[in-house]
């Protein structure tokens, strides 16, 4: 029998690659449809804010590519319109986005196998993103860690398209942007929804709405973010070693044996 040759090899490598890069993309797409949705409009909203402002047209998609973080793009909008002052932009940014740093403690371990996507998983990380690389499981053979680039990537290129085609409309059309700011809660209430219909256990949903309410009495609107998180997180804590075996948590394989040898592709 002829043996196989050295380019026959690497080509026979390399069109395995391709094929779990592309049943990650055909598991990640559908799962960001809603997102895109909301993201594009919302973009929009920033994109037209951002010029209403008085900035240039291209600010809104600088901005998308380079902080991708809704809210705090907002600010940042805001305050590029006034004195120069970038400890008070960071300080600002910084607490609107805190609660990131929940979001990377829970994705620890899923990173841990990801290879030379893990920079931009991490830099890629949101709101949205979070809510399905951390609940979704991709089917049966796909990469985790190409599922989750993807959905990340995809996430982001939404809000880039929506943020362009905002700064876009928003100097060549008189748009109104009042109300459109509450497309966000209404795409937060589709994923807590979407998450409490798959989890068996509620336990953590439910102490994590009351938590809120009760820092929200306490501390008002505008400073009970930081407070519910840490409370949410300490309720965590507490509750971990109960939860754990309920919602598949202990002993979970953040990687597949694919995403483990992708991992080493990458490497190279």
């Amino acid at each position: 029998m002829p043996r196989s040759t050295g380019a026959e090899a690497t080509a026979t490598c390399g069109e395995k690659r391709r094929g779990r890069i592309r049943r990650a993309f055909a598991a990640a797409f559908p799962l960001t449809l809603p997102i895109m949705a909301g993201f594009v409009f919302l973009g929009l909203a920033c994109g037209v804010y951002t010029h209403a402002l008085g900035l240039p047209v291209w600010v809104p998609t600088l901005m998308s590519a380079l902080i991708f973080a809704g809210s705090a793009e907002f600010v940042v909008a805001s305050m590029l319109t006034g004195a120069f002052n970038p400890v008070q932009v960071f300080l600002t940014v910084f607490v609107v986005n805190a609660r990131h740093l929940f979001y990377g403690l829970s994705m620890l371990a899923r990173f841990r196998d990801t290879g030379r996507k893990r920079p931009y998983l991490i830099f890629g990380m949101c709101d949205e993103t979070f809510s399905i690389t951390y609940a979704a499981d991709p089917p049966a053979g796909v990469d985790r860690g190409w599922f989750m680039f993807f959905v990340t990537v995809l996430n982001q290129l939404y809000w880039v398209v929506g943020c362009t085609l905002g700064g876009v409309f928003g100097a060549l059309l008189d748009v109104q942007t009042e109300g459109l700011s509450f497309a966000m809660t209404a795409l937060f209430v589709v994923i807590f929804l979407d998450q409490w219909l798959k989890e068996k256990n509620h336990a953590m949903a439910v102490a994590g709405i009351a938590l809120s309410a009760l820092m929200l009495l306490v501390f008002g609107p505008d400073n009970f973010t930081i407070p519910a998180m840490l409370a949410i997180l300490a309720a965590a804590t507490v509750l971990r070693e109960r939860l754990e075996p309920v919602i598949g948590l202990a002993g979970e394989e953040p990687a597949t044996d694919a995403a483990t040898s992708e991992k080493d592709g990458d490497a190279r």
